[in-house]
């Protein structure tokens, strides 16, 4: 009798096994042996393809940083951070049980990092001045995964003890949809304080950036 066939391992394999296993299960079940498990091999195997964990989460970060509709970085600024907080939050939608792993690392995914090219190129156009470029970005990304975390979230959790404070009504009867309202509220507030605050700086001596801002800077 011969062997049987040898099963195929492939990085991208190694990450789309990582994704479904934390899909799934949560980030806490991540390790080599689980996804070497789901692959049908050992897990020294794994390490033919990938260094370690950390590199399986920048991994599984590129696949969801690929669902990500994040090209279109034209027209005016506030435009390009409202497409691309709802390309975020709609990939993260998908994974929320990832974003804890992918907010716990440093960004390294190339088309990640092209994004952040695009957005940082689309606030400069707009008269932002230099310093403040990772501010705005940040600020964006701060509410993007407290958006996300509370995706896997219920608000009733912890709710049915007794000696509860009274009011507590929007948690006990929140809608189902309370999340896409929070989102939609918080992202409009945000854009439109950033908008106050470039108008703000345009406002100091030297105009905030020491040149002129182009006509189309909304």
């Amino acid at each position: 009798m011969g062997r049987p066939p040898r099963r195929l391992v492939t990085r991208e394999g190694i990450m789309r096994a990582a994704l479904a296993l934390v899909d799934e299960e949560g980030p806490d079940a991540l390790s080599a042996s689980r996804v070497a498990k789901r692959l049908g091999v050992k897990g020294p195997s794994l390490y033919a393809y990938v260094s370690g964990r950390d590199e399986i989460v920048d991994g599984l970060h590129a696949l969801i940083v690929a669902e990500m509709e994040l090209a279109d970085a034209t027209g005016p600024w506030t435009g390009v951070i409202d497409r691309w907080a709802r390309s975020y939050r709609a990939a993260f939608a998908a994974h929320p049980r990832a974003v804890p792993l992918i907010a716990s690392r440093p960004v390294r995914v190339p088309a990640a990092l092209e994004a952040y090219a695009r957005a940082f190129d689309a606030l400069r156009a707009a008269g932002w001045p230099e310093e403040r470029l990772l501010p705005v970005v940040r600020s964006v990304e701060y509410f993007l995964i407290g958006s996300a975390l509370d995706l896997d979230a219920h608000p009733e959790d912890g709710l049915h003890g007794e000696h509860l404070p009274a009011g507590l009504g929007p948690l006990r009867c929140a809608p189902p949809h309370h999340r896409e309202l929070a989102f939609e509220t918080g992202l409009a507030a945000l854009i439109e304080g950033l908008r106050a605050k470039l108008a703000a700086l345009r406002r100091e001596p030297g105009g905030g950036t020491g040149r002129a801002a182009p006509p189309d800077a909304k």
